[in-house]
């Protein structure tokens, strides 16, 4: 049987035909250039509508000097534990589902890298990525962001980039979830229920979002008068960083009726020291916990939870780098998109004192 004529695929003189434009219109067009007006891009993406004409990446790189691609980084070690264990890693999920969809818009790729912030080859690996991906702009994520080896590096080469979670001094732009204001929300809240002894289980100090939320659950506390000492312990992201730090909370001494706790997996091991000690969530102890993952939304009982905005920083960054390569205008140094308090059924009135 013979095969099926292939049909022919439809090109940019295609569409330039069809609309009765040059090819350079087509292009500027589908390169979103500056200077095309409204009425000659609607007329354009008409017929590149009813064509079904889809741009080649190949030739949209040949065309010009933008590459087209996105180019995010995010922790090694940290990420493959995650995927390792199987807990998921909703924080990377997130940040792709904004990144990718916004990149998408506006006919760009998104490609992520793994980076061991810590390594003594952090260069060698980060020119080979940018060497082979050629990216016009680069995504930063803790800890990498705040990491100065990396931003410096960033800024000999040339590259536009966005930094999540960190203003530490350098260049680029920085984008932050407004994680002390989330961790007063979250320690008021508590306040709000009659509870004095807040714990505060914080993350490891090379994220600077760590030292903020510290901050704001002292800020919270010291508005009321209430003391600090012996409620902060240090994790390090992991469960079993989280049930040790609990732990040490819980004791006779400290005995603290609340927790704030600065990630989901530390919260699972809150969650697993508080069952240890038969105390009954919340009715003995109340937990917020940070991020809001799957596992904190359908726990038992659901759990109170910052939910961070991640998804919408991602996408965020990718337009301002996208706007930045393509009108030459610096945007704003630093942009804010405020993470947000949900109540559940893991919080309630203190207990009364013995």
């Amino acid at each position: 049987m013979a095969m099926a004529k292939r049909r022919q695929s439809v090109t940019i003189r295609h569409v330039a035909a069809d609309a009765g434009v040059s090819l350079q219109t087509v292009s500027r067009v589908v390169n979103r250039a500056p200077n095309v007006s409204p009425d000659m891009m609607q007329r354009v993406q008409a017929s590149i509508e009813k064509l079904g004409y889809v741009p080649s990446l190949a030739a949209q790189r040949m065309a010009g000097a933008h590459s087209y691609f996105i180019l995010a980084l995010n922790d090694r070690e940290r990420t493959i534990a995650d995927w390792r264990s199987r807990r998921g890693t909703d924080w990377v999920d997130q940040m792709l589902l904004g990144s990718m969809l916004t990149c998408a818009e506006h006919g760009y790729r998104m490609i992520v890298e793994l980076i061991d912030t810590h390594s003594d080859q952090l260069e060698r690996e980060l020119l080979a990525a940018i060497a082979a991906v050629q990216p016009d702009g680069i995504i930063l994520t803790p800890p990498h962001s705040g990491n100065r080896q990396i931003i410096d590096l960033l800024e000999k080469q040339g590259i536009s980039f966005a930094r999540i979670g960190s203003t530490a001094p350098g260049g680029g732009i920085t984008l932050t979830m407004d994680d002390e204001r989330a961790a007063r929300l979250a320690t008021e809240h508590l306040i709000d229920l009659g509870h004095r002894k807040i714990g505060f289980i914080a993350g490891p100090n090379d994220y600077e979002l760590s030292g903020w939320r510290v901050a704001g659950w002292r800020a919270a506390m010291a508005a009321v008068g209430l003391a600090t000492d012996d409620l902060l312990t240090l994790g390090d992201f992991s469960q079993s960083s989280g049930r040790t730090a609990a732990d040490r909370l819980l004791a006779p001494g400290v005995s603290a009726t609340a927790l704030v706790v600065s990630n989901d997996q530390m919260t699972l091991g809150a969650l697993e020291a508080a069952r240890e000690r038969k105390l009954r969530i919340p009715h003995d102890l109340s937990i917020i916990s940070f991020d809001d993952t799957p596992a904190m939304r359908y726990a038992d009982p659901p759990m109170t939870a910052v939910v961070q905005p991640i998804a919408e920083v991602a996408s965020r960054a990718v337009q301002l780098i996208i706007e930045q390569r393509r009108t030459g205008a610096v945007p704003a140094r630093s942009e804010t998109i405020p993470a947000g308090l949900v109540l559940r059924q893991t919080t309630a009135r203190a207990p009364e004192p013995d």
